[in-house]
């Protein structure tokens, strides 16, 4: 009977003790970066990065010229009520340090321009937090705005989704736990080996939900991390999605701080005879480290001809 209660005993250590040790290791390995007083001299300084890129988007089966800037800052957010913290210090453990990503698209359509930003809010310490917490996304064109927004809660991402189209309407909906390709975004900028490869499920972007006028389900899509062929200091993220064939590249730098250099998107533009597969491509042109909230006088309107805004 020792000898039994031995045996069980020493299989419990062979197999348990590894594996608790591999998790600590996960964990270690996984906050390392953003541990990392590179990291902290980056994000933590009290201003944004601030990237302008020039855009070509495709849209009612042409290309169309624009530009995006992607805003990244780190926060203090509130886990519960989900929005960013006005006195952090009055938390009492309710606060979460997030990296927010605001992606700001302008392009004109004709004699009209579509104003488009999503925001991203996703924990520094993605062991800790493995999700994104929200996601909100909105469109302004001549036609009318829409809004969505998605809440993660114990259950998944809760959705809310308004548009003027009868077709689309004033929605709620609940979406099963999976990785946003809106978030992938921040994923590169705190750790790029944090990107899911393979055969997933995702959630797709918001923005492209609203280009493309597919509601958000989680989907199929094969992902893909590795050199660009054309400069090996710089990264290639790929996704292809099963069902749609859309195609999203997002070409990044392979060290800190993993800046985003450029991103192509294909699939499906226009409708009916009209239709065809092209390219919104967006190629980065100047970048601002700022504290862009305090830059808000007329002569701040420099710092726009700094990031080539001059639109």
């Amino acid at each position: 009977m020792n000898k039994v209660r031995y045996l069980i005993t020493l299989v419990f250590f062979l197999i348990i003790i590894p594996f608790y040790s591999s998790e600590s290791q996960e964990h270690n390995n996984s906050s390392a970066i953003v541990d990392s007083q590179d990291f902290k001299d980056y994000w933590y300084d009290g201003k944004a990065e601030i990237t302008s890129y020039k855009l070509e988007q495709a849209r009612y089966g042409e290309l169309h010229e624009g530009y995006v800037v992607l805003v990244f800052v780190t926060e203090d957010f509130s886990k519960s009520k989900q929005v960013k913290l006005d006195h952090p210090q009055n938390a009492k453990g309710d606060d979460v340090k997030v990296l927010k990503l605001n992606r700001i698209k302008k392009f004109d359509t004709g004699i009209y321009r579509y104003s488009m930003m999503d925001s991203v809010f996703t924990p520094v310490y993605m062991d800790e937090y493995p999700n994104t917490l929200k996601v909100t996304s909105s469109s302004q064109e001549w036609c009318g705005n829409t809004f969505t927004q998605l809440n993660l809660d114990s259950n998944g991402y809760e959705v809310r989704s308004f548009s003027y189209f009868e077709s689309e309407g004033d929605r709620t909906f609940s979406l099963q736990k999976e990785v946003l390709e809106d978030e992938l975004w921040t994923r590169i900028r705190l750790e790029p080996e944090s990107l899911p490869v393979g055969r997933i499920k995702i959630i797709p972007a918001a923005m492209a939900s609203r280009l493309t006028h597919k509601e958000l389900e989680v989907e199929i899509a094969e992902a893909s991390l590795g050199q660009n062929p054309d400069d090996s200091n710089l990264m290639n993220y790929k996704l292809v999605y099963d069902d749609s064939g859309r195609t999203m590249k997002i070409t990044f730098s392979k060290t800190f701080p993993y800046e985003i250099i450029s991103w192509e998107e294909t699939y499906l533009s226009g409708f009916g005879a009209n239709a065809k597969t092209l390219t919104t491509k967006a190629t980065r042109n100047k970048v601002l480290i700022s504290d862009y909230w305090n830059q808000n006088k007329p002569l701040d309107r420099v710092l726009r001809e700094k990031l080539g805004l001059n639109r």
